[in-house]
């Protein structure tokens, strides 16, 4: 299955930011679909080390773990 998930939600929002890189890294990923994540509008904020290092959401793992599971599996990221 294809899926692209797409994230609007910036630092302001750490748990609904997360939750898009958590549904494809944790879910997608897992079950060996073919998945990309769009960050559009907040979710922008993703892209700055020091933002996405900072993200952490509640009940959710931190940003730059989940992140760094996409990029490890090559899942595409669009900004």
């Amino acid at each position: 299955m294809k899926t692209l998930y797409v994230a609007t939600a910036g630092s302001s929002d750490p748990t609904r930011a997360s939750i898009p890189l958590h549904a494809a890294a944790n879910g997608s990923v897992e079950v060996g679909d073919e998945t990309a994540i769009v960050l559009i509008g907040d979710a922008t904020e993703l892209v700055s080390e020091e933002t996405l290092g900072a993200l952490e959401g509640v009940g959710i793992p931190p940003a730059r773990d989940l992140m760094a599971k996409l990029l490890e599996h090559a899942v595409p990221v669009y900004v």
